[in-house]
């Protein structure tokens, strides 16, 4: 009996390692969480990056319109840059979100690949992505002028993924 139970942890460590290569032979890593589509704007207030005033997300500018976490430190978020000009040039507006970024870095940033935001809010401790559901950066929101939440995109935005998320408008 006393020779089994040094055999114990090598037997449930065994049982975890065959729970876990089930769990993830069957989980579809391109699933991304859009647990707020359908939902209203989280009650977030975040400093304006020029003024510092206090702007709650819900009610920015715009009726429907893309809201965008970036950072300056991420590399898709300069990929997605002139995607994100491109739809400002359309009139489409975006509202930008500087997730764990500092100010100054946020500014050069802007300074260098262009400033495609009609609102740009400041999330430096990241409790605003924890309330819309980030799971990195970037990724756009797609939000009506309801102030419903459309759709999600994770990842730098394309031409034919900017195409799909503005289609869910109509």
């Amino acid at each position: 009996m006393k020779r089994w139970l040094g055999f114990a942890p090598l037997i449930v460590l065994a049982a975890l390692g065959v729970l876990f290569a089930g769990y993830a032979l069957k989980h579809d890593p391109r699933v991304q969480p859009a647990a707020l589509v359908g939902k209203p704007v989280p009650a977030v207030v975040l400093p304006d990056l020029d003024t510092g005033a206090k702007v709650a997300v819900r009610e920015t500018p715009g009726g429907p319109r893309l809201i965008n976490f970036f950072a300056s430190w991420c590399a898709p978020c300069r990929v997605e840059q002139p995607q994100l000009m491109a739809l400002k040039a359309q009139g489409v507006t975006v509202v930008g979100v500087a997730y764990k970024d500092e100010p100054g870095k946020t500014r050069a940033f802007l300074d260098e690949l262009g400033d495609p935001f009609a609102v740009k809010l400041m999330d430096r401790s990241g409790r605003a992505g924890v309330e819309f559901g980030v799971t990195g950066v970037p990724e756009t929101y797609l939000v009506g002028a309801d102030g419903v939440i459309l759709a999600k995109h994770s990842g730098p935005l394309t031409d034919a993924d900017a195409r799909d998320l503005l289609k869910k408008l109509r």
